[in-house]
C-alpha cells in the first residue's frame, strides 16, 4: 500500500519544538508526500501557543494551532497567561484550548497549580464554545472529576497520547472523548495494553497523532536519524492502529481523518 495514496490528520504535532528549527520546511514537504494533509500544533505553554499560530498562518489550509498551557507549565498560568490564551483564541487557525489537563507522574507544576489552571482553561473553552485537547498521566480519577463539571458546555474533546487502561478508556468515552493514539502503540514493551484496548474505541471516536518530536515508532524500519519522531512517521501508527483492530488501513485513514476535521471543525 502507497502511503502517499491515504489521506491522513495528526492532531496533535510539537512543530514549534527546536528539536525542528533546523529542517522544518523539509519536515514538513516529506509530511504532505507520506500523505498528510492536515495537521494541529499544539500549544504548551503561551509563548509556545503564540508561536502554534504564527507557523500555522504561513499554510492556514494544512496548519492549525491549538493555544493553552501544559500542567506542567500551569504555575506561569496567571491572569495574563489566561488573557493571553483567550486572546488568541480568537484568531484564525486556532481551533482547540489546550494542551490543558492534569499530570501527576512528574509534577512539574503543584498539584493545586495544575487543577486551577485546567478548570481555568475548560471555562474559556465552554465560554468560547472551543474543543479542548487534553492531557492526563496519572491523575485519571480528579481529571475525570473535574472534567465531568463542564464536559456538557463543550462542543467537543479530545484526550491526546492516550495510554491508560481499559477501565480508563471507558470512563473517558463515557464523557464522549475523542481519544488519541500515538506511536505508543507501537511499543512492544509498553504498549501491549493499549494495542489490546484500541479496539474498544468505537470508531467515531478515534483520532490519530504522532506527538512528534516524542513517541517515536519503535516499529520504524530504519530508525529516524537521533531518534526524533516526525509526523511523515504518522502512518506508522495507522498501521499498527489497523492491525489491533483487524480494519482496512485506508478506511481507517478516512474515518480518522474525518474525525479530527469534525473535531477541530474544519
Amino acid at each position: 500500500m502507497e502511503t502517499a495514496a491515504l489521506e491522513l490528520f495528526d492532531i496533535g504535532v510539537n512543530l514549534t519544538n527546536k528539536a525542528f528549527r533546523k529542517d522544518l520546511d523539509e519536515v514538513l514537504a516529506r509530511s504532505w508526500a507520506a500523505g498528510l494533509t492536515g495537521m494541529a500544533i499544539t500549544g504548551t505553554s503561551v509563548a509556545a501557543s503564540e508561536a502554534a499560530l504564527e507557523l500555522a498562518q504561513r499554510d492556514p489550509q494544512r496548519l492549525y494551532a491549538t493555544a493553552g498551557v501544559h500542567p506542567h507549565e500551569a504555575s506561569q498560568y496567571d491572569s495574563d497567561a489566561h488573557q493571553r490564551i483567550r486572546t488568541l483564541a480568537g484568531e484564525a487557525g486556532v481551533v482547540a484550548i489546550g494542551e490543558t489537563g492534569l499530570d501527576f507522574n512528574r509534577d512539574f507544576s503543584p498539584r493545586p497549580a495544575q487543577e486551577q489552571a485546567f478548570e481555568r482553561q475548560l471555562e474559556l473553552a465552554c465560554e468560547l464554545s472551543l474543543p479542548v485537547f487534553l492531557h492526563q498521566r496519572d491523575a485519571h480519577e480528579r481529571f475525570i472529576a473535574i472534567l465531568k463539571a463542564y464536559r456538557d458546555a463543550l462542543p467537543a474533546a479530545v484526550l491526546h497520547c492516550f495510554t491508560g487502561t481499559r477501565e480508563e478508556l471507558w470512563a473517558s468515552l463515557d464523557l464522549d472523548l475523542y481519544i488519541g493514539i500515538t506511536g505508543w502503540i507501537c511499543d512492544e514493551r509498553r504498549g501491549l495494553s493499549l494495542q489490546d484496548c484500541v479496539g474498544d474505541i468505537p470508531t467515531a471516536r478515534l483520532v490519530i497523532e504522532t506527538d512528534a518530536p516524542y513517541l517515536t515508532p519503535r516499529t520504524l524500519k530504519p530508525k529516524p536519524k537521533a531518534g526524533r519522531n516526525e509526523p511523515a512517521f504518522l502512518p506508522e501508527v495507522l498501521q499498527a492502529v489497523s492491525r489491533c483492530r483487524n480494519a482496512d488501513p485506508a478506511q481507517l485513514a478516512h474515518q480518522t481523518t474525518a474525525n479530527a476535521r469534525q473535531l477541530f471543525r474544519i
